[in-house]
């Protein structure tokens, strides 16, 4: 489960975390088609490597309807060149996903997939969950947290943005569960058994913090990870630092015997809206990752640009 290239690239000294940014490819290498069900905007893609491919589940958004999104798949052998997929393998069908299906993470345990992804009814989104032997046929467990406590903009049981640790932890009072990082403006803990039935944690393990980068909100990224210093977890974050509303990237190291505690965090951003195609499009201003897969001697880092096109962003040991 540990990456050994992210191992040479992070040193942390107290709560201080030492990380360079990853390298970005300049242009996209996803946009949307010239009709279909991803025509008007393809972004925030989830990715995972299968034997010598990887396969991309992004959010594709229609010039034909309104509807906030379907999920599509591709299919790449360099990380760079997709195949897609003509039709989308995730579609609205249920109340609680009647304007969209959304935002996609995806982990295997054993020989099922595993994909968290936000249920849009057109009023509040709700984390949802879909399991698959394929990728292409998916089974709709609905949504994870009806009983959510929390409001967001007055709204209760809004919840977003589930990253999972694919493997049980091993240490704690936690010890036997998965574990999850969720949430959109705060970032939740939850833990479960078997993958499908979660309990949340009442209080967030991690909030905006006032004159940072991330002073707006947070949302966990791709899928965690495990690391020398502890559980990974890359994140959204939005703020405002007299530039208006910027969506960029942090990283946050949780204690492994104690998952709600924050060993360490990102003082800068990793990653901020740079290019032209991620400071101008469907929402201005963002980066946004939700993927991430090592290949090649790289860890490759797929990501939302302005809520139109994916780009990709890579660490390696020779940055």
């Amino acid at each position: 489960m540990k990456s050994e290239i992210f191992e040479k690239i992070i040193k942390i000294e107290g709560n201080k975390i030492d990380i360079k940014p990853p390298e970005k490819i300049p242009q996209p290498i996803f946009s949307p088609s010239r009709e279909g069900f991803d025509s008007r905007n393809t972004y925030n893609p989830a990715v995972i490597k299968e034997k010598d491919r990887i396969v991309m589940l992004y959010r594709a958004e229609s010039k034909e309807d309104q509807l906030t999104g379907r999920i599509g798949l591709a299919i790449s052998y360099d990380g760079i060149n997709f195949f897609r997929h003509p039709e989308p393998v995730i579609e609205p069908e249920y109340k609680w996903e009647s304007v969209g299906v959304e935002d996609p993470r995806i982990v295997k345990v054993g020989k099922t997939y595993y994909m968290t992804y936000t249920g849009y009814d057109g009023k509040t989104a709700r984390l949802c969950l879909a399991t698959s032997k394929n990728m292409l046929t998916w089974k709709k467990h609905g949504p994870i947290f009806e009983g959510f406590e929390h409001k967001k903009n007055g709204i209760k049981g809004w919840t977003k943005s589930g990253a999972i640790l694919p493997k049980r932890l091993e240490k704690g009072n936690f010890k036997g569960n998965y574990l999850m990082y969720f949430g959109d403006s705060n970032i939740w803990m939850a833990v479960s058994k078997d993958l499908v039935n979660w309990e949340y944690m009442k209080e967030p393990v991690l909030s905006p913090r006032e004159r940072y980068f991330d002073n707006v909100l947070v949302e966990p990224g791709p899928p965690l990870f495990e690391t020398s210093y502890g559980i990974a977890l890359i994140y959204n974050s939005a703020g405002r630092c007299g530039e208006g509303l910027k969506y960029k990237v942090g990283l946050a190291i949780f204690d492994k015997e104690y998952p709600d505690k924050v060993v360490a965090r990102t003082e800068t951003p990793l990653m901020v809206p740079q290019y032209e195609w991620e400071l101008y499009g469907h929402v201005n201003n963002v980066v946004f990752i939700e993927g991430m897969v090592e290949h090649e001697n790289k860890i490759l880092l797929y990501y939302g640009g302005a809520d139109r096109h994916i780009g990709l962003a890579y660490w390696t040991t020779d940055l």
